[in-house]
């Protein structure tokens, strides 16, 4: 018989770049960059090979790097000196993420500053904000005192020149509020790129490592996303556009490619975060050599787009760079 419809003859080798729908591009790519006040030079994170946290003095020269390899934006993580309960360092003036935004921005005015919002790394107990008792009994995250504490915290940041400040809290009310703060201030330019829907992961422990914004008691379950959740997924991304998200995010990439599909429905922009858990296992099965490391970071990158991803937050980026010329 006859077959009318052969679906191999668009994949001859000379015809199928003309007929790719996805196309991953350098563009697409922002890299996660630790900053550690108290080093000196780079200190290797062991769960992360290849990564670093870098000392102030040389994170320009980092950034200088990733611009001239054709990165155009970078996510800056601060590791502080001082933590308390209150996360006092994360909206000093002179604080590491602070110094390290002012210090980018002279050296590379080009480069697409974000800063995470958030206080886990600034606080002596590693949640993500200002801690008390809960109704439901016992210490929890307390909301509406953690959103002064994120104002500040981004605000900060604005005034230190970042373009995009990132909350990472999932505190209810938390992009309105900074919304507010910000355009008080006179930064009504400043982006809001929100973690609209971050997921309670197992797959974030290297960056807790790297970070060492590990918490010292209960969970992150009562603010982060249930991973069953589908339905809240998408609203909670929904009521950060409503109130005024320009990016919205969701956390991790790779196992919820079905939810990032959705939210790309909302019409805003979207980021992914491939985070550090999914960073280490295609690390550490390419080492072993079970898989090889090139191809399989580009399959992934590529199918992140392909779900409606406009930025991808990568750990590869530096090395998907290279690879993508």
């Amino acid at each position: 018989m006859f077959l009318q419809r052969r679906m191999r003859r668009v994949r001859s080798r000379t015809i199928q770049p003309l007929l790719c729908e996805t196309i991953l591009t350098r563009n697409d790519l922002v890299a996660p960059l630790f900053v550690d006040e108290t080093a000196g030079a780079p200190v290797p994170i062991g769960s992360m090979p290849g990564q670093s946290r870098y000392p102030i003095d040389g994170i320009a020269a980092v950034a200088g790097k990733f611009w001239e390899h054709g990165i155009r934006a970078v996510l800056l993580f601060g590791v502080p000196a001082h933590k308390d309960e209150a996360a006092t360092s994360a909206y000093d003036p002179g604080g590491v993420v602070q110094q390290a935004v002012r210090k980018i921005k002279t050296a590379y005015p080009g480069m697409v500053v974000i800063t995470d919002v958030c206080a886990c790394e600034y606080t002596s107990h590693g949640h993500c904000g200002i801690v008390g008792d809960s109704r439901c009994g016992g210490q929890d995250l307390l909301n509406d005192e953690s959103l002064l504490l994120m104002n500040k915290i981004a605000v900060s940041h604005a005034e230190a020149g970042a373009d995009i400040v990132a909350p990472s809290c999932m505190l209810d009310g938390m992009v309105r509020s900074i919304r507010t703060a910000l355009d008080q201030d006179g930064y009504e330019e400043v982006l809001i790129l929100s973690y609209s829907t971050k997921f309670s992961s197992a797959l974030y422990g290297p960056f807790r490592e790297a970070a060492e914004s590990g918490y010292s008691f209960g969970d992150r379950t009562t603010y982060q996303m249930n991973p069953a959740n589908g339905r809240e997924a998408f609203l909670e991304s929904q009521l950060d556009m409503e109130e005024g998200a320009d990016i919205l995010m969701v956390k991790p990439a790779g196992p919820y490619l079905d939810v990032l599909a959705e939210i790309a429905t909302l019409g805003l922009p979207v980021a992914a975060f491939q985070v550090s858990g999914e960073y280490a296992m295609i690390k550490a099965a390419a080492e072993r050599g079970w898989i090889k490391e090139k191809e399989t970071v580009i399959e992934m990158l590529t199918c992140i787009k392909r779900a409606g991803a406009d930025l991808i937050i990568t750990y590869f980026a530096y090395d998907a760079c290279g690879w993508l010329e």
